[in-house]
């Protein structure tokens, strides 16, 4: 299969391609590409892509920015982060890549632990994933042709304990490559509509 996947260059997105390229041609796309660059802040910039690339039997988004902080010093434009990168910027590339997705092909989106759990600090999390979870349900009845979507929900990365541990204080971490088998899944699976947890 052709599979898009876009955020390769992060943690997650490295994981997947690693793991998909063996039985896949994997096209890598990023903000930092310089073959096949993406701001998914940026319909157009998504356009231009999917135009780029062409039809393709999968997209993967391991993509998104939030913001970390506390909701009594939040603003609606810290809020927003969340809203307009990983909430809509992956919503975006359903929405036009459905377009270029082959009769059977699949989306997989990108939520996180923070839809089940109480931590402090990622209320923005917390509501952009369960969006995701709630838009890929919704999407899942509806998509043409075959089409399936699921999303992938992990808890804090072995590899992001550096940076992202304190917010995940008593919470056991995954291996990227241990996520990743959640996305062949998703990919290579048969099923629509579902959530993979990897905790």
């Amino acid at each position: 299969m052709k599979v898009l996947v876009v955020g390769a260059s992060g943690t997650i997105g490295q994981a997947v391609v690693k793991e998909l390229s063996p039985r896949h041609e994997v096209i890598q796309a990023s903000r930092s590409s310089a073959t096949h660059p993406v701001d998914i802040t940026q319909p157009g910039s998504i356009a231009a892509l999917f135009k780029k690339v062409g039809p393709v039997d999968a997209v993967v988004a391991a993509v998104g920015d939030i913001h970390f902080g506390p909701l009594t010093e939040m603003t609606g434009e810290q809020f927003r982060l969340g809203l307009n990168s990983k909430l809509m910027g992956q919503v975006e590339l359903v929405l036009q890549g459905q377009k270029y997705l082959n009769d059977g092909g699949s989306f997989t989106l990108t939520s996180g632990i923070a839809v089940d759990a109480f931590i402090r600090q990622i209320v923005n999390a917390s509501a952009v994933n369960r969006a995701l979870e709630g838009f890929a349900m919704g999407a899942a009845i509806e998509l043409g042709r075959g089409q399936r979507i699921n999303v992938v929900s992990p808890t804090v990365l072995t590899e992001s304990l550096p940076v992202y541990g304190p917010y995940f204080i008593g919470f056991e971490s995954v291996p990227a490559a241990r996520v990743a088998l959640a996305y062949a899944r998703s990919v290579d699976g048969a099923g629509t509509g579902e959530v993979f947890r990897v905790w």
